[in-house]
């Protein structure tokens, strides 16, 4: 797992994310809204922390603990990213973040499955999961798209701004796609 793969679909490129997408990714992220439809990504976000991702991810495929790809145009504009991240036991948590005049063209849905794929031929899980907040409704018609069936409700599992939330979650298996 030395090479960084190159995933190809209809009408993207999934690939390696790089110095050079941070002022895109920066412009992307700014909206609040990935804020408050994510766990993880902050707000103001800054070149700071995408400086930081990016070394988080890095380190997470060379130490084999996850895999985040850019999602590009196939002439090479970056419009979001999306990754499977291990969590031992031969499942991965599915991620993904894409650009708002992106939104609503299918690039997730197709993005999502060529990466789920690629987590099951060639990662070997056997479990591949995702999980949202209830207030992106759009998250979990993705999901649903690719073939992930919601599989619990797990209460009161994250905490955001003070307030509670119960997060669907939804899976897919190798055996089953």
């Amino acid at each position: 797992m030395n090479d960084f793969p190159r995933l190809e679909t209809e009408r993207l490129i999934l690939d390696k994310i790089t110095v050079e997408d941070i002022p895109q990714i920066v412009l992307y992220l700014q909206e609040k809204v990935f804020s408050d439809y994510t766990s993880n990504i902050p707000y103001p976000y800054r070149k700071e922390d995408a400086e930081f991702w990016l070394k988080l991810s890095t380190e997470s495929f060379q130490n084999r603990k996850g895999i985040t790809f850019a999602i590009r145009e196939k002439k090479g504009k970056l419009l979001g990213a999306i990754g499977l991240h291990d969590e031992g036991s031969d499942k991965a948590e599915l991620g993904y973040w894409i650009g708002i005049p992106n939104w609503n063209k299918g690039y997730v849905t197709e993005a999502a499955k060529a990466v789920i794929d690629y987590g099951f031929s060639q990662l070997n899980f056997n479990k591949i999961f995702a999980t949202y907040f209830p207030h992106n409704p759009a998250s979990g018609k993705v999901l649903g798209k690719i073939g992930m069936k919601k599989e619990a409700v797990l209460k009161q599992h994250l905490k955001k701004d003070d307030k509670y939330y119960d997060i669907p979650m939804y899976s897919i298996f190798k055996e089953n796609r």
